[in-house]
């Protein structure tokens, strides 16, 4: 358990995040706005902090836990399809009046899940998929800030092959709650950040060819693209990515960090793309589960994301069995990850108000239920093909190049 000096700085962190979230989109908070921090029973005495940090900055906080593994897995196998897929009435217009939400997320199991059909689980992500898209466009507005971060417990742990203690410490490095001011650390690193989004973005690539020992893959960001990352979203985060045009993905990609989703272990996934789309898939474990992921929609087999950390940056050396924490491992090659299904309007360089449905797919924006990371972290070659047709190595030997 974080004492409480980690614990308050974690919270000054969260808030500071929450609003660098909003102002990374053009919003402002202001005293009265409203704000949900939503969070597992472990993570309690964080979200009392991060109350209180809200409070003396004028917000109105609200706190609400959310279902144990007990009643999550009771509710998947027992509720009639209408239970199943409830929304309530009032959930919209609370959503589209909310400022904020800080997710806090410290699990006590992770693989509760795993006998539950992927069907039903599927079937409320559809169900609630209005109410996803309700918040990610109101941030892509500036009009509400978004956050979330993960507290050690047990269960992680064991599972990331390590005794508690050590898992905190590297909770503890990875977002600089080791500092006496963690705030002014996060501020420097985006600075160096948004050096190389700015870098990136002058370079007008036409496609990315990711080689490493197991994925040789083409990427096309697309136009009207720029390059997000480290703007307060999660903490940590170290990753550069953009949301591509899903249409010029092709070839072969490996993931060699296990994913763990909804109870599942999946690892050694291989995919392979044709015209922007999965055609085959593999795995060492997890198969069935993945495959299930696949026929989600037809989003699912298409790229939303495609992501680079730069290890100069990042602390994370170790597998944490997180997903915040292992998108952002930096020791010892860096990594790169893509993302099966949707992707984040803020990539696209277009006025947020203005951006319909009908845009994004002309642009190649992919739509899904379903944003699975998956992590590469073998040593790896990443070369932009310029639009002027020359070419330039731009990440090598887990760094950027510029």
């Amino acid at each position: 358990m974080l004492d409480r000096v980690y614990l308050e700085r974690y919270a000054d962190v969260m808030v500071w995040a929450l609003t660098t979230a909003r102002q990374s989109t053009g919003g402002t908070f202001v005293p009265g706005d409203v704000v949900l921090v939503r969070f597992d029973r472990p993570a309690l005495a964080l979200a009392e902090y991060i109350s209180m940090r809200l409070t003396e900055n004028g917000f109105n906080a609200l706190l609400r836990l959310d279902d144990s593994p007990a009643v999550e897995k009771h509710f998947l196998i027992n509720a009639t399809d209408a239970q199943l897929t409830f929304v309530g009435p009032w959930e919209g217009a609370f959503y589209r009046s909310l400022n904020g939400l800080i997710m806090l997320e410290a699990p006590t199991a992770l693989e509760h899940l795993k006998d539950v059909p992927s069907q039903r689980q599927i079937a409320i992500r559809k169900a609630r998929k209005k109410l996803t898209r309700t918040i990610y466009a109101r941030s892509d507005r500036g009009q509400l800030g978004w956050t979330r971060c993960t507290i050690p417990t047990p269960v992680l742990a064991r599972k990331a092959g390590m005794p508690l203690v050590t898992y905190e410490e590297e909770v503890i490095k990875a977002c600089y709650l080791n500092r006496t001011d963690p705030i002014s650390a996060w501020r420097e690193t985006i600075a160096q950040a948004q050096v190389i989004k700015n870098w990136l973005l002058g370079l007008a690539i036409a496609k990315l060819h990711i080689e490493s020992e197991r994925t040789d893959l083409v990427v096309t960001p697309g136009p009207h693209r720029q390059w997000l990352g480290l703007s307060g979203h999660n903490i940590p985060s170290f990753e550069i990515f953009t949301s591509p045009d899903w249409r010029g993905t092709r070839g072969v990609y490996y993931a060699n960090t296990p994913s763990i989703r909804n109870g599942n272990v999946v690892s050694g996934i291989s995919l392979t793309f044709e015209r922007g789309a999965v055609v085959k898939a593999e795995t060492q474990q997890g198969e069935r589960y993945l495959l299930s992921q696949l026929e989600a929609d037809p989003g699912a087999r298409r790229i939303g994301e495609f992501s680079l950390t730069d290890k100069r940056f990042s602390p994370i050396a170790r597998f944490m069995a997180d997903i915040i924490f292992d998108e952002n491992v930096g020791q010892p090659n860096g990594n790169c990850h893509i993302a099966l299904g949707f992707g984040f309007s803020e990539a696209l360089v277009i006025d947020q108000r203005s951006l319909t449905a009908k845009m994004k797919r002309e642009l190649g924006l992919n739509d899904s239920v379903i944003h699975w990371d998956m992590l590469n972290t073998e040593p790896k070659v990443v070369t932009a093909h310029l639009c002027n047709g020359d070419r330039k190595v731009i990440y090598e030997d887990g760094c950027f190049t510029y």
